[in-house]
């Protein structure tokens, strides 16, 4: 694992451990939202090297269960080996292994400008409304966005982070943002597309813009998650390069944790 890699656990442990209404459960962080039921913004991350027992495995379950959230973890393999046989061991599945992706000040490139294209940091209510909802729809979502995703993006803008809203044709073209720095990282989030906007450069001029303005806040590099193959070449292009290797793992809706059943 590289340096760089432990220190993006160190960041996301350390920004779980920061949000107001995170909770300890054994040799768990667990990052909870109140407002905002997204599996992606409520998850454990296991403690450096923690060897959890089946006892903690099912404590953890049944917090996320109090929580009425889906029992879930974001974290790299080998900060703590022991954590994903036991999560496995006790029924959780892995939903996929992604790659981390880091771009230093120096490994900054610049995208393909786009005509027309104009990115800035919403302001008004409407303006956070406007990116959240485009935030929404780019991943999937119906109807409007809910409160904890503007309230993400208002947090990034008014502290150390970074929140951005594109307007190409006076419309919403793309929206998103950096958490705040911890010891010189950021971590790029919530970066979406209108779905008129897509494959036309909107997605890399973004995401430069919102990695140049984090590093002129004082940060010396920030990461990512991609979402895909195709999302990672686009990041690729403007810098960023893989670093380490994720997994995120849940327990299936209903799926109480125990033994692993006995194969033949």
């Amino acid at each position: 694992m590289t340096s760089m890699a432990n220190a993006v656990q160190d960041y996301a442990r350390a920004l779980a451990l920061r949000s107001p209404d995170h909770y300890r459960v054994g040799p768990f962080t667990v990052r909870y939202n109140p407002v905002w039921e997204l599996k992606y913004a409520n998850y454990a991350i296991p403690d450096r090297g923690a060897e959890p027992t089946a006892d903690d495995v099912a404590a953890l379950a049944d917090a996320f269960g109090t929580h009425e959230r889906l029992p879930r973890l974001e974290f790299l393999p080998a900060w703590a080996p022991a954590v994903e046989p036991a999560l496995l061991a006790a029924g959780f599945t892995v939903e996929n292994r992604a790659p981390l992706l880091a771009c230093g000040r120096d490994d900054l490139r610049p995208p393909k400008p786009v005509d027309g294209l104009r990115i800035g940091t919403p302001v008004t209510e409407a303006e956070f409304t406007e990116a959240a909802r485009v935030q929404h729809h780019g991943f999937g979502g119906e109807g409007d966005p809910e409160p904890g995703m503007t309230d993400w993006l208002r947090a990034a803008a008014s502290g150390d982070g970074v929140a951005a809203l594109a307007v190409l044709g006076g419309a919403p073209a793309g929206a998103g943002g950096c958490s705040p720095a911890i010891d010189g990282l950021s971590e790029l989030a919530g970066l979406a597309v209108a779905s008129r906007c897509r494959r036309r450069g909107v997605g890399a001029a973004l995401s430069a813009w919102l990695t140049e303005r984090a590093f002129e806040q004082g940060c010396r590099a920030v990461w990512l998650e991609p979402g895909d193959a195709d999302v990672e070449r686009v990041y690729a292009g403007i810098g960023y390069h893989r670093i380490g290797e994720k997994v995120n793992i849940s327990l299936e809706p209903g799926r109480q944790p125990g033994p692993a059943p006995e194969t033949v």
